[in-house]
């Protein structure tokens, strides 16, 4: 896992970084060897032979969010050619469910930032909105996961949530601006009170359910 420091302390610093313990950390590392073939550096290919991510309806998304410099947090725009073990760690914190024993400012810091690694799935060029429609196939993949709603019933459901977005968006507006989309912070709005856990979970990698929010 490196060589400029010992295992142990590097270790450390990526339990510090990423929140997981170390038991956690060496499981995400033997899945890592596995999904590389043992190299250094995962590429987007190295993610097609998952079987439980390719019945995810937002397979394409999650597997593009894993080389996106913002959720890499090494620029603001952008997509890695590859990604290393720490990576790879990064982006799966954004996965690992919020620690109960944090207190409130820390838990609202820790959902605000998985509602932005959500919000970047949908703002693929990065300019910082997504339209409502965009939103709307939000609610409608994030549905379609669910066995028990129907498809029809998904569009619906979606067809109001787009509506309500709207809603949400002009009401914040001034009266001589011009709707130009939704900024994160009006994502953050209409997601506020949603426990987004139950309608979003990612399986892969033979590990357990591992929610984006908590």
């Amino acid at each position: 896992m490196g060589a400029t420091h010992s295992a142990s302390e590097e270790v450390r610093e990526l339990e510090g970084k990423t929140g997981f313990s170390s038991d956690q950390i060496e499981q995400l590392h033997r899945r890592f060897k596995h999904l590389s073939g043992d190299q250094p550096t995962i590429r987007k290919e190295n993610f097609n032979n998952i079987p439980d991510l390719e019945l995810n309806p937002i397979r394409s998304k999650i597997v593009r969010a894993f080389f996106d410099n913002r959720n890499l947090r090494k620029g603001p725009s952008g997509l890695a050619d590859e990604i290393n073990f720490e990576d790879f760690l990064t982006i799966m914190s954004y996965f690992r469910p919020i620690d109960t024993t944090m207190d409130e400012e820390r838990v609202q810091l820790c959902r605000k930032e998985k509602l932005r690694f959500l919000f970047h799935m949908y703002d693929s060029d990065s300019d910082g909105r997504i339209t409502l429609e965009e939103y709307r196939n939000v609610v409608e993949e994030l549905l379609s996961g669910n066995p028990h709603i129907e498809k029809e019933s998904a569009r619906s459901i979606a067809d109001g949530a787009m509506m309500e977005a709207a809603s949400v968006c002009v009401g914040r507006m001034e009266p001589d601006q011009v709707y130009e989309g939704i900024t994160f912070d009006d994502f953050l709005k209409i997601w506020q009170g949603i426990d987004i856990e139950t309608k979003m979970h990612v399986r892969f990698l033979n590990m357990e359910t591992i929610a984006l929010c908590h």
